[in-house]
């Protein structure tokens, strides 16, 4: 007989398979000074060579009552955080793999590391001690979450929670093999021999992607026996680590797609899952372009997907878990298809920051910290559209356009500040509003394509 799947198995098949040291980099120690990085030698502090540590200019000393909290990935989503942190008070120390990341230009201090490396994530932490740790990206060596997590430290939403959405093929599995969620087809595939023997079950034209990836990377469609060579080197190419696994799905031609902000509050403090009304979003090479709300989308489906993100959720936090998730649903007429799930602030999200009163970053502080959370006041018909980098750019980037942009009434552009850029890396994002939805649309795209990310002399 064969034994029975649940989510304990699943996260034990997965502990220790993930075995994801990739990213290295050359190690140097940095010290900011006058807005430029200038490296020291590291023997010179006695500091470990896997480590760069970043005091931010902007540090300030932190009253005894104010929280410290700690993000692992410093991107986009985790600046807007970070701001809102900063405004009710909180401590922040940024950390990422690269210096200078967006995330660490409003934190109070920064940190550079691997965090594929398990000691060097504990090292820091033991430094810093927050009170709570919150991943923002997925290439996190996530057994040294379990540990701190141990410690006493919380762990956003929870360490398990981390850890099994940190791939794609652990949560597949517990979505549609323990919590019988409806998913589109799918299988694993570790070698290409074995990638080929997939697509022929599942069938074609199918999805492949690498287990572990952000973004969209590595990402493709085969639509042919041919391309399944191509397939499979575009997803080792564009994975996250070293764990060269796909998953491999049924492509579904769905009516439309969304995402469902879910907000979880901690049990013991009384608080209840919420959802954010549904936002409709269109992607291209597996990453998201442009987001919307209102998606018009019939009441009974909207409470078939809530159902459901509140049982994934539920089982994958436990009741103690807090913090926002981003549910990705398939809708195709009646059926609502799970897709994939991220314990944090989704890029769809973003048109949050101009659909709303409280944007998902500030839902996901306020859940972080217990805080209470009114009813949401929407404001209408909005939308989001993505300012991408068309080239290669080494240096630090500038923009062209912004004034432009800003001549609609009703439009909002947020610059990311990335220090280097390549081709359709998303380097900020316009925001507007509009009589309707396809209006807030149309004046989100042309804001975007407004904007210019240029070499600096090019200003």
């Amino acid at each position: 007989m064969d034994k029975e799947v649940t989510a304990e198995s699943i996260i034990e098949a997965f502990a220790y398979r993930a075995n994801i040291r990739g990213m290295a980099h050359e190690p140097t120690r940095l010290r900011f000074m006058q807005t430029r990085f200038e490296p020291i030698e590291a023997s010179s502090t006695g500091a470990s060579r896997d480590e760069i540590a970043i005091p931010c200019p902007a540090m300030k000393t932190a009253s005894l009552r104010q929280p410290t909290i700690m993000l692992l990935g410093s991107g986009e989503l985790g600046k807007e955080f970070v701001i809102c942190a900063k405004r009710l008070g909180c401590r922040v120390v940024a950390v990422d793999r690269y210096p200078d990341a967006p995330a660490m230009q409003v934190a109070d201090a920064c940190e550079v590391i691997d965090m594929l490396e398990a000691a060097s994530v504990r090292a820091i932490v033991k430094k810093h001690n927050p009170r709570y740790v919150v991943p923002e990206i997925e290439a996190i060596r996530t057994e040294a979450l379990t540990a701190i997590e141990k410690s006493g430290v919380t762990v956003i939403p929870s360490a398990r929670a981390a850890h099994l959405t940190m791939h794609r093929d652990a949560i597949r599995s517990l979505a549609a093999r323990v919590l019988k969620l409806p998913t589109a087809r799918f299988a694993y595939a570790s070698s290409e021999g074995e990638l080929a023997g997939a697509v022929q079950r599942i069938g074609l034209p199918c999805v492949i992607k690498p287990v572990m990836s952000s973004s969209g990377k590595g990402q493709s469609v085969a639509r042919i026996a041919g391309d399944i060579t191509k397939s499979w080197k575009y997803a080792i190419d564009g994975m996250r680590g070293d764990t060269k696994t796909v998953i491999v799905e049924e492509f579904i031609n769905f009516d439309y797609e969304i995402t469902l902000l879910t907000v979880k509050q901690r049990a013991s403090s009384g608080g209840k899952s919420f959802f954010v009304p549904p936002i409709g979003h269109r992607q291209e090479r597996g990453d998201y372009q442009e987001s919307w709300m209102p998606c018009a989308m019939p009441p009974q489906l909207i409470k078939k997907a809530q159902r459901m993100a509140k049982k994934i959720t539920d089982e994958i936090a436990g009741p103690e878990g807090a913090g926002i998730f981003g549910v990705e649903f398939f809708v195709r007429g009646k059926e609502v298809i799970f897709s994939e799930l991220s314990p944090r602030p989704h890029d769809t999200g973003m048109v949050t920051m101009i659909s709303q009163d409280m944007s998902e970053f500030e839902l996901h502080l306020r859940a972080v910290l217990g805080l209470p959370i009114p009813k949401l006041t929407l404001r209408g018909p909005s939308a989001s559209a993505v300012i991408l980098a068309p080239r290669e750019i080494r240096g630090e980037p500038a923009y062209a356009g912004i004034s432009d942009a800003l001549r609609t009434q009703g439009v909002e552009i947020r610059i990311f500040g990335k220090p280097s850029a390549r081709p359709y890396r998303r380097m900020g994002v316009a925001l507007a509003t509009g009589k309707t939805v396809a209006d807030a649309r149309r004046n989100a795209a042309r804001a975007a394509a407004c904007v210019r990310v240029v070499e600096g002399r090019d200003r």
